[in-house]
């Protein structure tokens, strides 16, 4: 599977951006699907994650604020970004993470930069 990232860009501060993630197919049998980060000099950190069965999951920093949506059929996964903050300008990345029989198998898109200015 082939992720590619888009949307990202330059926002104010309390600003909103959407990103989006396309896979080369559809998804509806990829049990996760995942947002991470990395801010310049720091490592990646997961974000968000919503599972095959349509569950999400926040880490604390974007709980309330990031909204996580899979559109299966398209083979899209969405981040939906409000209330934007300086310290939420990284790289945002796409991660899928799947099970087939008994191995596991990770894809990951190329990111795409975000920028919160104060």
């Amino acid at each position: 599977v082939q992720l590619v990232e888009s949307g990202g860009g330059l926002v104010e501060s309390g600003g909103s951006l959407r990103l989006s993630c396309t896979a080369s197919r559809r998804i509806d049998q990829i049990y996760l699907a995942n947002w991470y980060r990395q801010a310049p000099g720091q490592p990646r950190v997961w974000i968000a994650r919503q599972s095959n069965g349509g569950r999400t999951e926040y880490a604390d920093a974007v709980r309330g604020r990031f909204t996580i949506s899979r559109h299966n059929a398209e083979g899209t996964v969405d981040l939906q970004m409000n209330r934007l903050k300086p310290e939420d300008t990284a790289v945002y990345y796409c991660h899928f993470f799947d099970w087939v029989g008994l191995k596991s198998y990770e894809y990951w898109g190329q990111g795409t930069q975000v920028t919160v200015s104060s």
